[in-house]
């Protein structure tokens, strides 16, 4: 879209920019953003997002970007128009880098609910009613109270896909794999999405995990 015949790095002019909410390579995000630079003078702004459909609906999105200071300061009217955080974590990368590690957060945290769903409906209580239960304790958080109650229901309608989820831990896998960082819960996530693709499940929501636990 950028940087292919008629894309936008053939008609952008300064003081235009580029704003990539997508997730991506982070390598690939900085050589993206020097390419343009060094094509058009423009600026690129990673910033990648989450809080899935819901925030994006209410522009309450979390956002995570990186790229200079005084264009992160230009487009500050957008960012306070689409989201309900917004951090500026550095150099053009930065916010990419920001990404992994929430990915790597999520991936695992998605692993946990599901082991919990399935730990206390084989124990035999009233499984819907944990998140009211540890409401409030070190437990808690918007995993608990928003994936759980879907894991529990195997509500698996998309608000974001498997394959989406799968995509992004490999990514993560890669990076820190390049920085020889030690991540091996996130390894244990990344096999159990790959499980679940594997078994044909990629279009179904990141709360689908649990199948791979009660098969």
């Amino acid at each position: 879209m950028v940087f292919g015949e008629a894309g936008v790095a053939t008609a952008i002019r300064p003081p235009q920019l580029v704003i990539d909410f997508s997730t991506i390579k982070v390598e690939k995000c900085k050589a993206f953003a020097e390419r343009l630079r060094a094509a058009t003078e423009c600026g690129w702004i990673d910033a990648p997002v989450s809080g899935g459909p819901p925030a994006s609906g209410t522009g309450t999105l979390t956002i995570m970007a990186g790229g200079d200071a005084a264009d992160i300061e230009r487009a500050s009217v957008l960012f306070a128009d689409v989201s309900g955080r917004f951090t500026h974590m550095g150099p053009s990368g930065a916010g990419m880098v920001a990404k992994m590690l929430n990915q790597l957060i999520v991936g695992c945290g998605h692993a946990v609910m599901a082991e919990a769903v399935v730990l206390a409906e084989a124990a035999g209580i009233d499984a819907a009613r944990l998140p009211e239960c540890l409401a409030g304790g070190h437990a808690d958080g918007s995993l608990l109270q928003k994936l759980y109650p879907r894991m529990q229901r195997r509500d698996f309608a998309p608000l974001g896909y498997a394959r989406q989820l799968l995509k992004d831990l490999e990514m993560v896998n890669e990076f820190a794999g390049a920085l020889k960082a030690p991540i091996p819960m996130t390894g244990e996530a990344l096999s159990l999405y790959r499980i679940l693709v594997h078994l044909g499940h990629s279009e179904l929501d990141t709360a689908a995990l649990v199948k791979v636990y009660e098969r």
